[in-house]
């Protein structure tokens, strides 16, 4: 073995090293993420919406317009409107959601700092473990679905990192966020693992730098959004409730849980706001793969289940933006809908490259 193949298995091997640092680390983000929630205690949003969405009907009644009309004789009449009080206005407006699960409290926001300075520390690690990944090759570190796959939960986790750099309010996707990262990454190393190696032909090319890329992001910030929908359909049905006293009541149980997160209004704009920015990226990926496919095969399009459910896909995307636009849809149905579009980009991602056989078959599995 001449030095240049022993320094790249150093290498690969130091990418597995901190790839299991980086499992680690996360794991003990999630215990002070659970611990954020467990202690924390109710947010001042959603004790606000609580209240008031226990009042809506009450409040509906009682709150009229008085409007005082002169008749002929000398006499008035008086007319009165109903005040509109819509859930989202009653239970959001002038009440900033929280920074997170802890809903300010002293010990909830301690687990939650300490949470996110672990989330940052495993994210440099596993940073650290996907360019030794490259290094080890000096290639592009997604060439299977190993490095696609911790390439992926990689970009969520800094996209994370970055909106909270940023300043917003969003360490109440941290939980679900480093859980899934802690799935992604376990299923990456006991079912995906692939060792270090060099491209197929077909893939060694400048556009695996460009179409590729452009997946992983467009992938990890389309997972930000369906977790956000995800969150929206829950607490959107324990808003209901609440507003519906007579009816049944959510346990006390799933009240602790809902009253840490922002409201459903807030959730649901989260959503459709990461959603729409990335759709153009998304849309990138298609075109860049078409002329990478007249490249390597002569063609731009040719049927192949890779490039059918990556149309699919943004045809999903595209049909969830364009009924949020024009026809009105929000809330619920337009939350399906999303839901559904990262549905197709999740068999896209695994079913296609494990199940189904073609062009695109570069699993490595």
């Amino acid at each position: 073995m001449n030095l240049a193949a022993a320094a790249n298995e150093n290498l690969a091997n130091t990418s597995n090293v901190l790839i299991y640092s980086a499992m680690a680390v996360y794991t003990l983000a999630f215990i002070a993420y659970i611990a954020e929630w467990v202690f924390g205690s109710r947010s001042k949003v959603s004790r606000t919406s609580a209240a008031l969405a226990g009042s809506t009907t009450g409040a509906q009644r009682a709150s009229t317009v008085t409007v005082r009309v002169a008749e002929k004789g000398g006499g008035t009449a008086v007319l009165e409107r109903p005040k509109v009080v819509t859930r989202s206005v009653a239970g959001t407006r002038d009440v900033p959601d929280g920074p997170g699960a802890s809903g300010g409290t002293e010990k909830g926001d301690l687990y939650g700092r300490i949470a996110v300075s672990l989330t940052v520390l495993a994210a440099l690690l596993h940073v650290g473990g996907v360019l030794s990944r490259a290094l080890s090759v000096e290639r592009a570190p997604w060439g299977n679905m190993y490095e696609f796959s911790i390439t992926l939960s990689m970009v969520a986790v800094v996209a994370y990192v970055v909106l909270l750099a940023c300043g917003k309010n969003v360490r109440w996707i941290g939980l679900p966020l480093v859980t899934t990262a802690l799935l992604d990454l376990g299923l990456a190393v006991s079912v995906l693992y692939t060792s270090s190696d060099q491209l197929v032909p077909a893939l060694d090319s400048y556009w695996l730098w460009i179409h590729v890329s452009c997946a992983i992001i467009s992938g990890a910030v389309l997972y930000l959004g369906a977790v956000a929908t995800a969150l929206f359909l829950f607490r959107d049905r324990y808003e209901t409730k609440l507003e519906n006293p007579e009816g049944k009541q959510p346990s006390s149980f799933a009240a602790s849980v809902m009253e840490r997160l922002p409201s459903a209004a807030t959730l649901d704009k989260f959503a459709y706001r990461i959603n729409a920015t990335v759709f153009p990226l998304w849309t990138f990926t298609l075109i860049a793969g078409a002329i990478w496919a007249e490249k390597a095969w002569g063609r731009y399009w040719g049927w192949d289940p890779k490039e059918v459910w990556t149309f699919i896909t943004w045809v999903a995307y595209a049909c969830y933006l364009h009924a949020r636009a024009t026809a009105g849809w929000k809330g619920r149905k337009a939350a399906y809908l999303a839901l559904i579009a990262f549905a197709c980009f999740l068999f896209n991602y695994y079913g296609v490259n494990i199940f189904v056989t073609g062009k695109h078959s570069y699993a490595g599995v």
